[in-house]
């Protein structure tokens, strides 16, 4: 409640990329601070045996993330993951830097609680972010998000551009995703025609088997492709071992917004996100977890503002889920608020299983004649036969007292 009362309209005076880029020099302050880190992780990290998955072969503590497009270089994972966060998705990287489009290139739409960005994947490159990582241990599992530059344009200089970038990030990180659509870059999600797919991602995955260490790899894919080519990118990955899909990315489409006319013609073409991009998420991942029968595991993202919405996505066949745009609206408390929501969940539906009325035993009456000795049994769970009363032998027997077995 602090932070949407008081900290949200004190940094949304800030224009959204400044804003930005102050929020992030914040934490890299309580980092250096004594303490700092310690005090951050106490009041926004959740830890529990219970929120633990395993997929991708990794350990996750927890199944929320951070979307790719907030730590943009890679230098401020470990700061993001003491908010909570269980991965961290870096860049989309480059394998040279680049600028990205001019400014404006980031707007609030605060009625429907979303973003519009145009930021043409600006990053200062990944030479950059290996050096950051070799100086700064990441304490999380830390994704790399890679794309080709905005100056490769041929389909020789897009194949050249993923496999370098793919090369150089892979040993760096524990997982890879490829990202092929952003719509904030000329040409890149015409990349998710298989044709296109499989021309970078088949060497790509022929690199990998050659690696030491057999890292997962990731397609990240738009909400807005139809069926048919959904269809076709699950059965390239199936095909050739890509280890899932990340879906998906910001959508170009302006449906049932509340914000102005005037004011969407003024932000643009830019790539939407938040809370009108819920549904249509929500959908791609019910679609490929249907679709692939839980086969080939999704991490759901888009629009996910609230913790029981990140619930119905896991529900809904996401094995991992992100956040970005509701971690911007809700602050940095919304991790551990979706966890708190999840480990509730789970005590509700033990103690419904604990309270849930049993069979009752069914017992068998026993023949109450005193005259009547019973045989002890070494047979668990039989009851021992009635053995008639001893009748004396003579003088010079013993009597029989029971039958042993």
């Amino acid at each position: 409640m602090l932070y949407e009362r008081i900290i949200r309209p004190l940094l949304f005076i800030l224009s959204p990329e400044r804003a930005h880029n102050f929020t992030l020099g914040c934490l890299s302050f309580l980092r250096s601070i004594p303490l700092g880190r310690q005090m951050t992780r106490l009041f926004f990290s959740k830890k529990a045996p219970s929120l633990n998955r395993e997929v991708f072969g990794i350990d996750f503590p927890n199944p929320i993330g951070l979307a790719g497009g907030l730590d943009k270089n890679g230098e401020h994972y470990n700061s993001l993951s003491d908010l909570g966060f269980a991965f961290v998705e870096i860049g989309s990287l480059t394998t040279e830097a680049q600028k990205g489009n001019p400014s404006p290139r980031l707007w609030r739409l605060p009625k429907d609680q979303a973003l519009v960005n145009h930021m043409g994947i600006n990053n200062k490159g990944i030479i950059n972010a290996i050096e950051h990582i070799r100086e700064d241990r990441p304490r999380c599992i830390l994704v790399g998000n890679i794309s080709k530059r905005t100056t490769a344009k041929t389909e020789g200089e897009i194949k050249a551009d993923y496999i370098k970038a793919f090369s150089l990030i892979y040993d760096f990180v524990d997982m890879v995703v490829v990202n092929v659509s952003c719509p904030n870059v000329e040409g890149l999600t015409s990349l998710q025609d298989v044709s296109y797919l499989s021309s970078f991602m088949d060497p790509i995955l022929d690199r990998r088997m050659i690696q030491e260490e057999r890292k997962p790899v990731l397609v990240k894919i738009s909400p807005d492709l139809e069926n048919e080519q959904v269809d076709a990118i699950i059965e390239y990955c199936r095909r050739n071992g890509v280890d899932g899909l990340v879906a998906g990315n910001t959508t170009r489409k302006r449906e049932n917004l509340s914000t102005p006319p005037q004011k969407l013609a003024e932000v643009g073409s830019g790539g939407l996100s938040g809370a009108p991009l819920y549904e249509r998420s929500l959908s791609l991942v019910k679609y490929i977890h249907e679709k692939t029968g839980g086969s080939l595991p999704v991490i759901g993202c888009g629009g996910i503002m609230t913790p029981a919405q990140a619930m119905e996505m896991l529900d809904s066949g996401a094995s991992l889920v992100e956040v970005y745009t509701g971690f911007i609206y809700h602050g940095p408390s919304f991790v551990k608020k979706i966890l708190r929501a999840i480990l509730k969940r789970q005590k509700e539906e033990a103690a419904a299983l604990k309270g849930s009325p049993r069979r009752p035993e069914r017992r068998i009456k026993r023949d109450p004649s005193p005259t009547v000795e019973e045989t002890p049994s070494t047979d668990a769970g039989r009851l021992p036969e009635p053995v008639a009363p001893s009748i004396p032998a003579a003088p010079a027997q013993t009597p029989e007292e029971g039958n042993q077995n």
